[in-house]
């Protein structure tokens, strides 16, 4: 998940995953769309082999596109299943315990940050990226102008890539205009009805209008 000055490039991160081979066709429709970074994969509850397997199954479609699958906080599910990289929520202790126990060549992201010190703390533990804008713990959303601007900030300021999780497709283009390096289409996208494959072409075309204007600047 390698990041480009531009444009920004999109992540898609499932809804609670049981039935892997349904999900597997979801998002082939997805990468059939255009341009993925990464895919990061929630987990509905089960035991460790169960949701290994799950991720095994994820992890060939995904990967054969040159897309990464990450895994929500669980790092032993992570790499047991090939996945490319884990997600956590646990702050800097965390980080650092998934370092101790996954190859240096994995992803470790960090999400769940309340404050500017608290993404400042897993930066500092050395995360490959940081993400703004997820659902809270409860299901409510943070406030998107809050997330602009912490996104923008981060940009701005430090060299670990940021992710802006967009709460619908209309928050994508302001999100990309704060200079993120991904974006993130939550749970919304994979929606019973939704077309998952033309909204990542409208998200790519969003994402090379901003960057031809930025560039035209």
């Amino acid at each position: 998940m390698t990041t480009h000055s531009s444009p920004t490039r999109l992540m898609l991160v499932t809804p609670p995953v049981d039935d892997a081979d349904a999900m597997a066709l979801r998002l082939m429709q997805a990468m059939a769309g255009g341009d993925v970074a990464a895919i990061l994969v929630r987990l509905a509850p089960g035991d460790d082999r169960s949701r290994i397997e799950r991720v095994k199954r994820l992890a060939g479609p995904v990967q054969s596109n040159n897309v990464a699958l990450i895994v929500e906080d669980n790092a032993l599910v992570a790499s047991r299943g090939g996945a490319d990289g884990v997600h956590l929520t646990g702050g800097p202790q965390a980080v650092a315990e998934a370092r101790s126990s996954l190859k240096s060549e994995r992803i470790i992201g960090a999400g769940g940050l309340k404050a500017r010190h608290d993404a400042m703390d897993v930066g500092e533990a050395g995360v490959d990226y940081v993400m703004f804008g997820e659902p809270r713990a409860d299901g409510s959303m943070p406030p998107l102008p809050a997330v602009i601007e912490r996104a923008g900030w981060w940009a701005e300021i430090f060299e670990t890539p940021c992710v802006a999780y967009a709460p619908n497709a209309e928050a994508i283009e302001p999100l990309v205009e704060t200079g993120a390096e991904f974006v993130a289409l939550g749970p919304w996208a994979f929606a019973e009805g939704q077309d998952i494959r033309a909204l990542v072409e409208t998200a790519n075309a969003a994402m090379s209008a901003c960057a031809a204007r930025k560039a035209a600047r």
